[in-house]
């Protein structure tokens, strides 16, 4: 008799897969800073702080611990970066901006639970499952979190910043089954990127979905997951762990 699958932990990505910005990143930048008596428009700075965003995370990496930086003057580089690029070249001017920014990002008021993820979460949990994050974020992330009633689902929370790695280095990954004492063979792992999430975690021999949402497939994500272990949607997530564990080779 073939011995079944048995899922005993959940790891999972945080932003964008179980919550969200309540408002674009432009918009917010636009209304902090004409708070601030400085116009600009959203849709510029939302298309700067992407190329700023980009640079700065290939030049200082998880935001800049080997270099020295703290995660809280990464975002404000970010930040002052964003205006750069949007035209506005006082970097005087926009210094309190990027103060007022970091602040209003570390609130939980800023972002909103996705559609489905507390009740899936608590599901989860009904089933006897344990439950962690793994999520290439800052130390603000474990009161969002809480302000957001999702804390108490999971039994540790492990950032890029506080482990020193991003997703998807393997070693963020073992770092996280190190501290649920579970092999990976019996964890799934649940994110929205192919390349951090899904390829990450199967990679060091874990199970993954990949959270895709109602839109058109990336054809590298058509061509690359078998269906069964996209979700599009949260609540998608039990059925098919159903599957996965009914499967006779837990693929």
């Amino acid at each position: 008799m073939a011995h079944r699958l048995q899922i005993r932990l959940l790891t999972w990505d945080v932003k964008d897969t179980l919550i969200r910005l309540r408002h674009p990143v432009g918009e917010e930048y636009a209304s902090t800073a004409q708070a601030h008596g400085l116009e600009a428009e959203a849709p510029v700075l939302e298309q700067a702080f992407r190329q700023a965003f980009r640079a700065q995370s290939r030049s200082f990496p998880n935001y800049g611990l080997s270099h020295g930086l703290t995660s809280r003057q990464w975002w404000q580089d970010v930040v002052l970066q964003t205006f750069h690029l949007a035209g506005v070249q006082d970097a005087q001017a926009v210094a309190p901006i990027a103060d007022q920014l970091y602040k209003d990002f570390s609130n939980p008021g800023t972002w909103q639970a996705l559609e489905g993820a507390q009740d899936t979460l608590q599901e989860c949990r009904k089933r006897g499952l344990r439950q962690a994050v793994i999520s290439n974020f800052d130390h603000r992330l474990e009161d969002i979190l809480v302000g957001l009633g999702l804390r108490e689902h999971f039994d540790f929370v492990l950032t890029s910043e506080a482990s020193g790695w991003c997703k998807p280095d393997p070693r963020i990954f073992h770092k996280a089954l190190q501290l649920a004492h579970v092999e990976p063979a019996v964890v799934a792992h649940i994110g929205d990127s192919y390349h951090h999430d899904y390829k990450g975690a199967r990679a060091v021999g874990m199970h993954s979905f990949l959270v895709v949402g109602p839109g058109p497939l990336d054809p590298v994500v058509k061509d690359s997951v078998p269906q069964e272990h996209i979700l599009p949607s949260l609540p998608h997530l039990l059925p098919a762990l159903d599957r996965l564990e009914a499967s006779p080779t837990g693929l």
